[in-house]
């Protein structure tokens, strides 16, 4: 029976696993379940799974939680804060931990799974934006098992040679064709992308996501983090990591030899696809998914993406290309610009330009250790704010009313 701990219990990616584990309750154990403030929902899964312990970031929330637990019979033992996310993370009864919490707030519990040396499944790619190097010192140093999750890489990682090491080039391999599904703008004009709102980008096509996460499809900075994402786990240069559009969201990445071959990993668009393999790596295990049927997908269609019209992929390429503290510097302007969106503080275009005005602004230079890494991401913070609020006053926002429900 394997332990594992669940870090962002309550997302989109902590569903998912938890009904993989579910489904093998002969072979896993909820250990710990962690959730940034959602309480009502850690109360259910706590209630279900009966976890050893549940932590909330948000500590005033944690007297309730106790509470809550303690009057439906539950005996989880709960942990407050941040630190207590980074405990469970290095909890010697969970050596498998699914790191699922969105942005740089998984960033500290990420490194503490990898310092550990447990099998750490990534499905926080800021970790790896912001401090891929670090990240991949600190798990070859403690002997930890790097598992990606996005599905993209997931993909990728299953279409590598199997000599392949975290952080250095495989062999043999020439490039990564990275697929994107497009988001929901993908053919909407540059005047019309002005006046799109809220709740039209988290309208995804073919995947259920969190907000913030469908902000970034619309925008392709998903796409453009996960070329950052790309090069560090896999060790190749931006050149070598191509984004292919592709709507049907069938073919998942492809990896390109040498020898003219082109591997892909095809399947329904599901992440439980991508958390039952890193459960089962080396081997396989059922997950639920449906099966694809090739007959009914039809044509699989792919084309370049926009640069134009998407310039966050742009400039995510130019930070891959950059190194060093800029993924960190691009990953930080975007979060508090996809806030500002969301909120109706600024348009969609003034995405892209808060972030490019903040990367002429905050200095980059070599991510060296942590604490270089988190000033540039608060710099970058601070900055951002500041062109928030510069910007939008220079475009119209979609108003409340026009934000939907």
């Amino acid at each position: 029976m394997i332990g594992v701990a669940v870090l962002g219990s309550t997302g989109t990616i902590g569903d998912n696993t938890l009904d993989v584990l579910a489904r093998h309750p002969d072979q896993f154990r909820v250990v710990a379940l962690g959730a940034r403030r959602n309480l009502p929902k850690l109360v259910a899964q706590c209630r279900r799974f009966r976890p050893d312990y549940a932590a909330l970031a948000e500590a005033d929330l944690v007297p309730q939680l106790e509470r809550e637990l303690r009057a439906a019979g539950v005996p989880t033992r709960v942990l407050a804060g941040e630190e207590g996310i980074e405990a469970i993370a290095c909890l010697p009864e969970a050596p498998y931990v699914m790191a699922g919490i969105v942005g740089a707030a998984g960033l500290r519990s990420t490194l503490a799974a990898a310092r550990a040396g447990h099998r750490l499944m990534i499905a926080n790619k800021e970790s790896l934006v912001m401090s891929g190097p670090l990240l991949i010192a600190e798990a070859r140093a403690a002997g930890a098992t790097l598992l990606p999750i996005d599905s993209e890489h997931n993909a990728i990682f299953q279409c590598m040679p199997p000599a392949s090491v975290p952080g250095q080039p495989p062999p043999g391999v020439r490039r990564i064709l990275l697929t994107a599904s497009g988001g929901p703008f993908l053919e909407w004009s540059a005047a019309r992308l002005a006046d799109a709102t809220p709740d039209e980008a988290c309208a995804h096509p073919k995947w259920v996501m969190g907000r913030k996460i469908s902000v970034d499809s619309a925008t392709l900075m998903n796409k453009g983090l996960e070329v950052i994402e790309a090069c560090v786990l896999f060790g190749l240069p931006e050149s070598s990591v191509e984004v292919v559009v592709h709507r049907q969201s069938i073919v998942h990445s492809m990896v390109e030899y040498v020898d003219g071959s082109v591997l892909a990993q095809l399947g329904s668009p599901d992440m439980r696809t991508p958390i039952a393999h890193a459960l089962a790596w080396p081997g396989r295990r059922e997950s639920g998914v449906q099966s694809l049927d090739l007959v009914k997908a039809g044509v699989l269609e792919f084309q370049a993406p926009d640069l134009q019209r998407f310039r966050c992929l742009a400039l995510a390429q130019e930070a891959a290309r950059a190194g060093g503290l800029a993924p960190a510097i691009v990953n930080a302007a975007n979060e508090v610009a996809v806030a500002a969106f969301l909120d109706g503080r600024l348009n969609f275009p003034g995405i892209p330009a808060v972030i490019e005005s903040v990367m002429t602004t905050v200095q980059g230079g070599p991510a060296l250790d942590l604490e270089r890494v988190l000033a540039a991401d608060a710099e970058a913070r601070r900055v951002a704010h500041e062109a928030c609020g510069r910007i939008a006053g220079q475009s119209r926002a979609p108003k409340r009313g026009e934000m939907g429900a």
